[in-house]
């Protein structure tokens, strides 16, 4: 924001005569935006007017904000429902994604030594119930991109390893580490939804890195992306959970996105190593869900705008909440929304990107 010489001058001689401090106006505008830069990029305005109309008339129901940042500036900012800015959101299963990021810091730093280490370097397998050879050859790999061969599945109602039967319980990692193995699958082949899984890693990172998970992720990613305000969920034994539920604001949200699109760099830092990010958003199994990929704790699917198709890796979670990072776009999109365990949570914010976020940002 430029401002001109003649207003600068003048508010210094007010500031001067008051006895104030004076903010510039270019850093108070920045600190409203989370640090953001705003962009002076095209939008198609009129067919966001559309979509926040419908949002409005509850047609699109519970959407909390819309962010779009291309080329790293913020081009789009808008919240509904009576959301804020500074509002901390609950997006679920988005903050298992943090699990994927913090494992790359660790690995990177040597608190851990590979992806393809064991449970059975982590933990005395034989003290849990259903022992087998296959439970100790599960790896950190196999966690992260959720092929572990336990008999878990999110997705199953009937499945012993379903998430909704971890949370009564007092220990989640006890618990976990207890479940049977799948007879029929082989860790690394079948993928299932698991968030279990992530609790694990979780706790694997919670006991190798200096200080714990807390502490570790506040150094190492939060205060380095200049993200001050969260608020954890935490295990019964008052570690974050990754299983999700890690509350940010929406220009937060998009920090962690953009981190990616940097290939791991923000301002002058490398958070993550180029290597860890292009591992972290390949395809690396498809899933239960028709033409959806999963990376590391990302999934990956094709938005489809005209004859366009645009390839991106998100971050998701119940409510139909999201972190976009685009493939061939120079975009990062965040979409928070409270439509919890609603049918139409996930197929409307599908339908909103591809009728008119991204219609409307890339000019088609």
């Amino acid at each position: 924001m430029n401002v001109p010489h003649s207003l600068k001058l003048l508010l210094l001689l007010v500031s001067l005569a008051c006895g104030c401090k004076h903010t510039p106006v270019a850093e108070a505008h920045s600190s409203r935006h989370n640090g953001w830069e705003l962009s002076d990029a095209h939008a198609d305005r009129e067919r966001l007017q559309v979509l926040k109309d419908r949002i409005a008339r509850n047609e699109y129901k519970d959407i909390r904000s819309i962010i779009v940042i291309r080329d790293g500036k913020l081009l789009v900012e808008e919240y509904f429902n009576g959301a804020t800015a500074q509002q901390l959101h609950d997006v679920r299963s988005v903050g298992k994604t943090f699990a994927s990021a913090l494992m790359g810091i660790a690995l990177q730093e040597g608190h851990l030594r590979s992806v393809e280490q064991p449970l059975s370097e982590f933990y005395d397998l034989t003290k849990y119930q259903n022992f087998s050879p296959a439970k100790a050859s599960v790896t950190l790999e196999h966690l992260v991109t959720m092929n572990s061969a336990f008999e878990g599945n999110d997705n199953d109602a009937q499945s012993v390893g379903n998430e909704e039967n971890m949370y009564p319980q007092g220990n989640w990692v006890e618990w976990t580490l207890n479940l049977p193995m799948d007879p029929n699958a082989v860790s690394g082949k079948r993928w299932s939804y698991f968030t279990a899984g992530v609790v694990l890693l979780g706790d694997v990172l919670n006991l190798r890195v200096p200080g714990g998970l807390e502490r570790y992720a506040d150094s190492k990613l939060f205060k380095p992306l200049g993200i001050e305000r969260y608020q954890w969920v935490y295990t019964p034994q008052g570690a974050p959970s990754l299983a999700g539920g890690l509350q940010l604001a929406p220009l937060d949200f998009a920090k962690f996105g953009q981190l990616y699109k940097n290939n791991g760099r923000w301002g002058e830092q490398q958070i993550l190593s180029p290597e860890w990010v292009a591992r972290s958003l390949s395809r690396h199994h498809a899933t239960t869900f028709p033409g959806d990929s999963y990376g590391y704790l990302w999934w990956n699917k094709v938005y489809r705008v005209g004859e366009q198709a645009h390839e991106t890796f998100y971050c998701s979670g119940n409510g139909g909440n999201k972190i976009f990072v685009f493939k061939d776009q120079p975009l990062v999109i965040v979409v928070t929304s409270s439509a919890y365990n609603r049918r139409y949570m996930h197929k409307q914010v599908d339908e909103m990107m591809e009728q008119f976020i991204l219609p409307a940002v890339l000019g088609r």
